[in-house]
């Protein structure tokens, strides 16, 4: 796709958001790419929106946003962990519909990663167990992925409760699917923690490759995404009481990592590589555009961020991206959407 009328559709997106409440900041619209708005020499920030904080649909709660994905049509998806998988309109993020998930009991999810098929069906991962499940665009449960014993939530496995898979992506072609882990598994350095892949095949997804990613200091990932040329996105996400969030943009290759699957504790020994990763950004970094935080911030643009999805681009490496952050229903957090351009 060419770059300029994508960059175009999501900058009317996210201007067009802007207009839906009263309660957005009048300085939210984006803002055409300048030094000004640069967060680093790879990236820079075209404009955020407000719109959407603390607003219903339906009778639903608009917000508790963990991940998002771009629909076959073009618009966007976006899942609450409360359960609610969201359509929004690409041109003004207005909620086109909102499906309720279950697990397959009637159970509620913590649903925090997503992917759309190319059929249209969304796999959605849940960090609860964790669990994979793939639904129909009505909400059906229609398939169940396995998942490796040892990133289970304790007992059952050496995973930690709340820190399970966070991110959920379709590699090019749309054979392979990554999960990422949030938190490290007992037993692996406190930092190190493991993407897992699925391969199609048959209609079905069977457990493949296993990755290691160490994380910065006191930070976890909250989002992974493929790029188009194979490599990921990866979001490292932290928050220090009195303080604020800390989120950091990286640019991650898998490609040549060790396939970790059968490596009991990943302790950073030699012999094993873990997938490199590139500073994008740190977000603390870029131009604050007028934002306003509801809590102490070091930037009062950020929040919670969650949420990733490339929105388009692709020529010469350069992509659009749309940011989401969790609200967490929270009076002293924000839903916001982040629109950011990004050059490989």
């Amino acid at each position: 796709m060419r770059l300029r009328p994508l960059l175009a559709t999501v900058t009317a997106a996210l201007a067009a958001a802007t207009c839906l409440t009263a309660a957005a900041p009048a300085n939210a619209q984006p803002t055409n790419t300048q030094s000004g708005n640069a967060c680093s020499p790879s990236v820079s920030i075209e404009g955020f929106s407000d719109a959407l904080d603390k607003t219903t649909y339906e009778g639903t709660f608009v917000g508790n946003f963990s991940a998002l994905a771009v629909n076959r049509d073009g618009r966007i998806a976006a899942v609450s962990d409360r359960s609610a998988l969201f359509t929004l309109d690409r041109k003004t993020l207005r909620p086109a519909s909102v499906v309720p998930l279950a697990d397959e009991s009637g159970a509620a999810l913590d649903s925090e990663g997503l992917a759309v098929d190319r059929d249209g069906t969304r796999l959605v991962a849940s960090e609860t167990e964790p669990s994979i499940r793939r639904y129909a665009r009505d909400g059906r449960i229609l398939d169940r992925l396995p998942v490796p014993d040892a990133l289970r939530v304790a007992p059952a496995g050496r995973a930690t409760s709340n820190q399970t898979f966070e991110g959920l992506t379709f590699l090019p072609g749309r054979r392979t699917l990554l999960a990422g882990m949030e938190g490290s598994l007992a037993g692996d350095t406190t930092g190190i923690v493991r993407f897992q892949t699925w391969e199609r095949q048959r209609g079905h997804f069977a457990l493949d490759a296993q990755y290691g990613y160490r994380t910065d200091t006191g930070l976890n990932v909250s989002e992974t995404t493929a790029t188009p040329d194979g490599r990921l996105l990866v979001l490292e996400r932290g928050f220090t009481a009195g303080v604020g969030n800390t989120v950091r943009l990286y640019l991650a290759d898998q490609r040549r990592a060790t396939d970790t699957f059968g490596i009991d504790n990943l302790t950073g020994q030699s012999g094993v590589r873990l997938v490199r990763k590139t500073l994008l950004a740190d977000l603390v970094n870029c131009p604050s555009l007028g934002a306003q935080a509801k809590q102490p911030q070091p930037n009062p643009l950020l929040d919670n961020i969650e949420g990733l999805a490339v929105t388009g681009g692709g020529a010469h490496g350069r992509l659009n991206l749309l940011l989401v952050s969790d609200d967490n229903q929270n009076p002293v957090q924000i839903t916001r959407f982040y629109s950011l351009r990004v050059r490989l």
